[in-house]
């Protein structure tokens, strides 16, 4: 990781963050600036700055941690061992196992899902230009989060599943093990998602200068396990913000079993988040056939479901002030 730091002048006033940054780095593209702002990789007089046309300020302090540059045609080539879900001329979908890196970057420029990928197509290093570290990537899974995983096989295909994401024509359902008892059996939050003020690896629900972030979330069963309280819920995204399904579970107060920097890591031992990206559903970026792609729970979350014991316990009631008891049943 390169730390780059600029200064503005009174000139400069009231120009673009993004434009900005293109006239002081001219081997990056504008595109790539506007991604590291949005990642939270920007700092204006000391605060992150992730709004690209954020207006600068009669002198402003402007520091950027750039990653170093890594080239399609220097990615290594590693084996591909990965569970294929369905394959065409134009997509692979693959069920990606917890730990697995889905591109390279700072620190991982080797062992990723991409890397892979460039063993098993061969004919990528003349198909994707340079700048695009990312090829057939059209959206990503955390490093810990398991699940479906779509990959396009070409830049035009890449192009047009990114806007089927982007225009959210797509369906994203996950099932995740969360702490404590839910008092209703179905909800949703609506709000806005951005990079946390101080802590920069972390996303948080902000009152401005962030994305709309929607999620809806069923519970399916809550339970005792080693006398911890957990709920298993199916949580459908209708955005797809970064780390959205933590953040908002986190806001609830019933963060994900195993989730370190969300606070779920606490009462029941686990290796990782558990949290699994189960269903996709998007058209066909060439032929618009609806597609439905599954990806079974993964043995560790299994183990954890079979592992839940009835609950027995009483919990105030939201509709009134009268108490109701909640088990199995209700769910």
């Amino acid at each position: 990781m390169i730390e780059k730091v600029f200064e503005s002048n009174a000139e400069l006033k009231g120009q673009r963050l993004d434009i900005f940054l293109a006239s002081q780095l001219p081997d990056y593209s504008r595109s790539q600036l506007q991604q590291m702002i949005k990642d939270g990789k920007v700092l204006c007089n000391g605060k992150v700055m992730d709004l690209p046309r954020f207006a600068l300020r009669e002198h402003s302090v402007i520091t950027i941690q750039l990653e170093e540059k890594v080239e399609v045609q220097t990615l290594e080539a590693e084996d591909f061992n990965y569970e294929i879900l369905f394959e065409d001329d134009s997509i692979l979908v693959i069920n990606k196992p917890a730990g697995a890196v889905v591109h390279p970057g700072a620190g991982n420029q080797t062992g990723t899902i991409v890397n892979a990928l460039m063993s098993r197509y061969p004919a990528w290093r003349e198909l994707y230009s340079d700048e695009n570290v990312r090829p057939g990537i059209v959206h990503r899974l955390d490093k810990d989060t398991s699940g479906c995983l779509v990959i396009a096989k070409n830049p035009e295909v890449q192009f047009k599943m990114s806007k089927i994401f982007a225009e959210r024509s797509c369906e994203k359902h996950y099932f995740a093990i969360v702490h404590g008892v839910f008092q209703r059996r179905s909800g949703s939050v609506n709000n806005l998602i951005g990079r946390h003020p101080v802590n920069r690896q972390k996303m948080a629900v902000v009152d401005r200068n962030g994305k709309i972030a929607i999620s809806e979330y069923k519970v399916k069963t809550s339970g005792l396990v080693d006398n911890v309280a957990l709920s298993q819920v199916s949580v459908k995204i209708l955005t797809g913000r970064t780390h959205q399904i933590r953040v908002h579970m986190s806001s609830l107060k019933h963060p994900v079993l195993g989730d370190q920097l969300y606070g779920g890591d606490k009462g029941v031992k686990v290796a990782r988040q558990m949290l699994h990206a189960h269903t996709l559903r998007f058209p066909h970026p060439i032929t618009g056939e609806d597609m439905t792609f599954y990806a079974p729970i993964p043995a560790d979350i299994q183990e954890i479901c079979d592992r839940f014991e009835p609950l027995k316990k009483t919990f105030p009631d939201k509709i009134g002030n009268s108490v109701k008891e909640y088990d199995e049943d209700d769910f």
